[in-house]
């Protein structure tokens, strides 16, 4: 029996396999016995370009809010023969994602040599979420695009990482998480 299946609907299964393994994937990665720590981010492919850790920066003091401007920051890894080049990315949470340089100005295209590492990270080059729409909290998760030159795009889900806030005053040594407070 040969039936055939739109190619909306063959689409939705595939990226609702992907999703579901992505899930499975994450819990049974998260909490392994080796005790090291879970490294933040998404990873993915596109084309020979690997995506690494890619994360929004944690809040500072608490959820970014709507009208901020949140670094976001992914590692990437040419495996090709060529050279190719990050254009830019978009995100239906900002009103624009620039790539800027540890300064904050703008600046063009991101070159990935082939067979090379580059950390878009805090202190150097990086992807800014400008003017975002809504409140982004530790934890919460949304969709990023990237555009390379030779590689293509690749939607990602990503998070902005959970905040790991410190009151230095609740406890006797600096930079310990204070105890959940005692209820009478």
């Amino acid at each position: 029996m040969n039936s055939t299946v739109p190619e909306p609907w063959r689409r939705a299964v595939v990226l609702l396999a992907v999703g579901c393994l992505a899930a499975v994937w994450g819990l049974t990665a998260c909490g392994g016995d080796g005790g090291e720590p879970n490294p933040p981010g998404a990873n993915a492919r596109v084309g020979p370009v690997l995506l690494r850790y890619a994360h929004i920066a944690e809040p500072p003091d608490g959820p970014w809010e709507k009208g901020d401007d949140a670094p976001f920051y992914v590692w990437l890894f040419n495996q090709g023969e060529n050279a190719d080049r990050l254009l830019g990315a978009e995100s239906t949470v900002a009103q624009s994602v620039d790539i800027v340089g540890a300064d904050g100005a703008v600046r063009g295209p991101v070159e990935l040599p082939a067979e090379k590492l580059v950390e878009l990270e805090e202190g150097s080059t990086h992807l800014l979420l400008r003017d975002l729409r809504q409140q982004l909290r530790g934890g919460d998760y949304v969709w990023i695009t990237l555009r390379f030159e030779r590689a293509g795009e690749i939607a990602l889900q990503v998070h902005s990482q959970i905040p790991t806030y410190v009151d230095d005053d609740a406890t006797d040594a600096p930079g310990l998480t204070s105890p959940s407070p005692e209820r009478p």
